[in-house]
């Protein structure tokens, strides 16, 4: 059995994570990262690592006896996640903090920290698996394809796979919580933590403006325009809109308007139709992929959202930039959301989406 460094953020499924590891007979050091100052903030000891995270985590690892360990890693979190969650925001585009901090901050660290610890793996409470077969390891999707994690992961460096354990990758949420609650871990029906752990009040236009001040244009007033560029009303910062938003676009129109485009060079915010919402080209960027390239001509899958399923598409360009062809259109493409490349099960690799059209439009 190994040493394995387990993060554990206070909620159930680390914490289960924790524990089956130690059923194992694995000598498990357990660790909080501090991501955040939440101190003067609203609710700031109940988001997912927050105070009240930390001290479930230690309470936890008190029942198990294991070790615990709180590493302040709020200088990379800052510049890896809350500064591009800003940055990207301010271009008009939509980020995923999560897919970030797990590229750039989580797992790195962890690794690090490890072995200063001297510990052979790492383990989350993540619903992914790790697989092999004749000497190669791969990502693949959680059993529980409803709580299914594998979209936040495409970051990880391909070196890091065979030595991340994810034990609760096997079971449905409702085992997990089943197995919490024989062990009797004082998490065991702990609610999710549904926001933004850097966002504390819930808005994220609170921190947009304390970080880029009222008069950044992503704040100011601008223009609701058609795709013809017909003005149709006025918005109060493009920054607080994504692809597909419905909501906060006012009254008056016969039918219902969403979010299609967002210009920041123009302060503009373009709507439309549900109809002109779809698109079946898309171009994706900042890629990393874990088991190689996938070549031109390939058929693959890609999941485009968080908690939709993947479609079938073909690559038809691959190289610093992906280009997908869709095989049928899919509605609220979203530049700043991942793109995350599947052959069935694994998880071939992923990207930030550039841009997204119709290819008749194109």
């Amino acid at each position: 059995m190994s040493r394995v460094l387990v993060a554990m953020s206070g909620g159930v499924d680390s914490s289960l994570a924790a524990a089956l590891l130690v059923e194992q007979g694995h000598e498990v050091v357990g660790v909080t990262m501090k991501t955040f100052c939440y101190s003067g903030t609203k609710s700031h000891g109940k988001t997912c690592c927050g105070l009240d995270g930390i001290m479930d985590a230690k309470r936890v690892a008190d029942a198990l006896n294991i070790p615990h360990y709180v590493f302040d890693v709020e200088e990379n979190f800052t510049r890896d996640v809350i500064d591009d969650f800003v940055s990207e925001y301010a271009r008009g585009r939509t980020p995923n903090p999560c897919v970030r901090c797990n590229s750039h901050t989580k797992f790195r660290d962890l690794l690090e920290r490890g072995r200063a610890l001297d510990c052979d793996q790492i383990a989350t409470g993540h619903y992914v698996r790790v697989e092999e077969e004749a000497g190669r390891t791969w990502l693949a999707r959680g059993r529980d394809e409803s709580k299914d994690q594998s979209y936040f992961l495409w970051g990880l460096p391909p070196s890091m796979i065979p030595q991340l354990l994810f034990p609760v990758g096997e079971l449905t949420k409702t085992e997990v919580r089943e197995r919490a609650r024989k062990l009797a871990l004082a998490t065991a029906d702990k609610p999710e933590s549904q926001e933004i752990c850097f966002v504390p009040s819930g808005d994220y236009r609170d921190l947009l403006q304390k970080r880029l001040g009222s008069v950044h244009p992503a704040l100011e007033p601008g223009a609701l325009v058609r795709t013809d560029g017909t003005v149709v009303g006025e918005h109060q910062g493009y920054a607080g809109f994504t692809v597909g938003q419905r909501k906060g676009l006012g009254g008056g129109f016969p039918e219902a308007m969403f979010v299609l485009e967002i210009r920041p060079d123009q302060r503009e915010v373009v709507i439309g139709l549900h109809d002109e919402l779809f698109s079946d080209t898309v171009t994706v960027a900042e890629l990393n992929w874990l088991q190689g390239a996938p070549k031109q001509g390939v058929s693959v899958r890609v999941q485009l959202r968080y908690r939709t399923p993947a479609v079938p598409a073909t690559i038809s360009a691959s190289g610093e930039k992906l280009e997908l062809a869709l095989d049928d259109p899919f509605a609220a493409v979203t530049p700043g959301q991942s793109a995350v490349v599947f052959d069935g099960d694994r998880v071939l690799g992923g990207g930030r989406i550039l841009k997204a059209e119709l290819a008749s439009h194109a």
